[in-house]
């Protein structure tokens, strides 16, 4: 599936494309320019699909009066066939360029003022686009407009096909209307003055730009009769009294639902229209979310995840509530959202569709509040969930009084755990967790009249999510019990339970690991550990340097041995294992796999839960995978000796065995293992190879900012990357690293770039987005064989690997520091 609202067209029922000429491009209809020619060449371009989201690639095929093109998509090198009813914009990125001075002949008097007019389009889903073209060419396909890149006349040129807007006009006059209810010829409530901004002319009313003025309109508002949506959108012709009926008879079976964005969903009406309805019948004051000037202590009220999430920009606050812009303001859940985490009443105002987004993270990047955990949208598109409105009427009872001072008797009313502001807490936190890609939530209780606060921990970093009144505090927990099954009564000591989020949220596939740890004054913290069922990464993908790589994928192949993979907790060991899995997952195997929890899942594969509870342990799953005609068996953890036992046992009988352990490098794994009471013979025998690892924050690559290596940096680098090599036999020496680092790393001209991080608003600011792995492969050849029979220590069997070519975990890193991956210090705090 593509970036594009409609899938491309299958290839099995492709159209056979016909054969033309290639199309010739229309060029800016002014002197100067190029005659349109056809191109001779595929030209680069970007689609933009229905939804807004873009894709590059290249152009192989386009005419219009067949209304199709043929795109070669960069990133996969796959080629699709587009109808234009699939996309609503192509641009071409190659600049059109005005003829030069050598061409001036033929460049009529004034050519050079080549004059831009502004041009809009409202689409068929509501949202507009707007912008500059010099000149423009319309034909019955659609518009070509020609946008200005710089002061000597060159612009990009951009198709918009008929079928995706709605209008389109140019200045003051209109080039077309594809649908009979256009916004301009529905009866005015007040004039839009001549030469008023874009929205008032589409609207119908002049935008609000002062905090003055929209304090005037709300109080004009308040004092204005109800009247409700469908009555608007009747009175002003854009639904008819049968429609309405329809619509409240379909709402009635979706409660959760609007009825303005009902009509917009089922095509009735579109945003532009319900916006209308919006601005002059329900008389909203509808604001110049651009220009307006956001008075911080708004933006400190609704924390910057959770306005982006909802689209909702806080603009001031008036008689002690919280004025927010939304594109509609008369959807009450997304109020009471926000009255519930700004704890504080909410004015809802109206902006025009599509100026929030960048209104928004404009506002926060000036207070510094970008750097909060995003939200992004989840593998099906959604991004939070519909409540039932019931279910929020007491959503704000227990946050809207005012937070004491510290200190105190903790005599403040505590709400019950049954509470349906609770239970939307927990389920909007959960929701909000899984969106953000965050791997644990941090429940932390303080004694006294403290709040409560809790933590999201993503790529590794802890950050602030929310604080709640301390009258949360016990029914939080016990609520949090009784979704895991846990004794709520019991506070003394630590419980671990899972949450199945599916019953409490229907159509979420995610599961949480729960631990409860008591605490000082009788209190207790959760920790939440999300486990969301995955797919396994191609083992390719998994960040192996080329040299760890080939080993790796020797020793997964071969037919009996132990492969460990070792680690701290959350270093993305069973990611590695499903990858080495899924690498050797053929139909001639049999793959038996004991877990606790199952977090990937693969096809062909026999997964199995244990569950230590009813005595079905690793032990116990391995002794019956043995008895099931097993190639392979994946063990999720050796966390005693007679699993160790086992696992050897089943790799000396012909299995290969792969397994995990809590070691800090490949060397003391072994050490650790003969420390449980393994025979070093049969151990030394079955194992193959250990794999350390350990996640860094990995650089952003929109914003990581070069410099060059300095001979003090490479000095220092370099005695990292030699401090554990000593000077044991066969190691490389100073000359021979550098040589290899020049050789792999360095530009032309041998100098080296290391990159530190900026921060930029894809990151949140801080410089790093999504995580790495480093690596420590140690195979084990006839020589580290005898090591390990003899019971040798964990340093010499790190001098035997080195003098086999292994790589430390920091030896790993550094190359990844100078592969621009992470920094210096993300690898010095995860190695030793």
């Amino acid at each position: 599936m593509t970036d594009l609202s409609f899938p491309p067209l299958p290839g099995d029922g492709e159209p056979a494309l016909p054969r033309h000429e290639p199309f010739a491009w229309p060029t800016p209809p002014l002197p100067g320019y190029p005659a349109p020619s056809r191109a001779t060449q595929p030209e680069a371009c970007e689609v933009e699909g229905l939804n807004g989201k873009g894709m590059v690639g290249r152009l192989m095929y386009f005419h219009p009066a067949d209304g199709l093109l043929k795109l070669r998509v960069a990133a996969s090198r796959m080629t699709m066939t587009l109808r234009f009813d699939q996309f609503r914009r192509l641009r071409l990125l190659q600049p059109l360029a005005p003829l030069g001075s050598g061409e001036a002949d033929t460049v009529a008097d004034g050519g050079d003022a080549r004059p831009a007019e502004p041009f809009a389009l409202l689409f068929k889903d509501g949202t507009t686009v707007e912008g500059l073209t010099i000149g423009r060419h319309e034909t019955e396909q659609g518009l070509y407009v020609f946008e200005p890149l710089d002061l000597a006349g060159s612009v990009r040129r951009s198709f918009f096909p008929r079928a995706s807007y709605h209008r389109a006009s140019l200045g003051g006059s209109a080039w077309a209307e594809t649908d009979a209810a256009v916004l301009d010829e529905a009866p005015l409530a007040d004039d839009a003055p001549a030469g008023a901004p874009a929205v008032c002319q589409t609207l119908g009313v002049r935008p609000v730009a002062s905090i003055e003025d929209l304090a005037q309109a709300i109080d004009d508002q308040a004092r204005m009769p109800m009247v409700r949506i469908g009555e608007a959108l009747i009175a002003l012709g854009f639904i008819t009294p049968r429609e309405l009926d329809l619509a409240l008879e379909q709402q009635k079976k979706e409660r959760g639902v609007a009825l303005g964005q009902l009509l917009v969903r089922e095509g009735v009406v579109t945003q532009a229209d319900l916006q209308t309805a919006l601005a002059r019948k329900m008389r909203y004051p509808l604001v110049d979310a651009a220009n307006f000037p956001v008075d911080p202590r708004a933006l400190q009220r609704l924390p910057f995840a959770i306005a982006q999430r909802l689209s909702a920009l806080p603009l001031m606050l008036h008689g002690g509530r919280l004025v927010v812009a939304l594109e509609d303001p008369s959807l009450r859940l997304t109020i009471d959202e926000i009255e519930f985490a700004s704890q504080c009443k909410a004015v809802p105002v109206l902006a025009r569709a599509g100026t929030l987004a960048a209104a928004l993270h404009a506002a926060y990047e000036k207070v510094g509040a970008t750097n909060e955990l995003a939200p992004r949208r989840l593998a099906d598109g959604t991004t939070t969930i519909e409540f039932e409105p019931e279910d929020t009427g007491k959503l704000l009872a227990s946050l809207e009084q005012t937070p004491e001072a510290k200190g105190g008797e903790d005599d403040g009313p505590g709400i019950e755990q049954s509470d349906n502001s609770l239970v939307r807490l927990i389920n909007t936190m959960i929701l909000e967790a899984q969106a953000q890609g965050v791997s644990d939530i941090h429940v932390e209780t303080q004694p006294g009249r403290e709040k409560v606060r809790i933590r999201f921990r993503k790529d590794g970093q802890l950050r602030p999510y929310l604080e709640l009144p301390h009258t949360y505090r016990n029914a939080l927990l016990a609520r949090l019990k009784i979704m895991c099954d846990l004794d709520i009564s019991e506070r003394r000591k630590p419980q671990d339970g899972k949450i199945n989020f599916a019953r409490f949220v229907p159509g979420q596939r995610l599961e949480l690991r729960v631990a409860t740890i008591p605490t000082y004054g009788g209190l207790e913290d959760a920790v939440l550990r999300l486990l969301a069922s995955a797919k396994p990464l191609p083992l390719d993908k998994l960040g192996l340097s080329a040299h760890n790589f080939e080993r790796f994928k020797a020793v997964v192949a071969r037919p009996y041995g132990m492969v460990l993979c070792v680690g701290p907790t959350g270093s993305g060991k069973t990611t590695t294992l499903h990858s080495a899995l899924g690498y050797i997952n053929t139909p001639d195997r049999k793959i038996w796999t004991a877990e606790d929890p199952i977090e990937i899942t693969q096809a062909g594969l026999r997964q199995v839960q244990v569950n230590p509870r009813i005595d079905w342990t690793f032990a116990k799953a391995l002794r019956a995978f043995l008895r099931a005609d097993p190639d392979v068996i994946m063990v999720g953890e050796i966390r005693d000796q007679e699993t160790s036992q086992v696992a050897i046992e089943a790799s000396l009988t012909g299995h290969l065995v792969l397994s995990t352990l809590h070691t800090n490098s490949a060397p003391e794994t072994v050490t650790r293992l003969l420390d449980m009471g393994m025979d070093p013979f049969n151990f030394a025998d079955a194992l193959l190879a250990v794999l350390a690892q350990r996640l860094v924050r990995r650089l952003c690559p929109d914003c990581r900012q070069p410099h060059e290596a300095t001979e003090a940096e490479l000095r220092e680098l370099l005695a990292d990357y030699r401090h554990a090599m000593g000077d044991a036999e066969g190691v490389p020496g100073d000359d021979e690293v550098l040589a290899d680092w020049r050789r792999r790393h360095a530009g032309a001209d041998g100098r080296f770039k290391i990159y530190r991080p900026a921060g930029c608003p894809k990151c949140g600011g801080s410089g790093y987005r999504g995580r790495a792995a480093i690596h420590e492969l140690m195979t084990v050849s006839r020589a580290m064989r005898q090591l390990i029979q003899t019971g040798a220590r964990a340093e010499e069997l790190q001098r035997r690997g080195l003098a086999e070519g292994m790589r430390t975990l920091r030896q790993d890193g550094i190359d990844k520091v100078l592969a621009g991956l992470t920094t210096l210090d993300e690898v010095r705090a995860v190695s030793n």
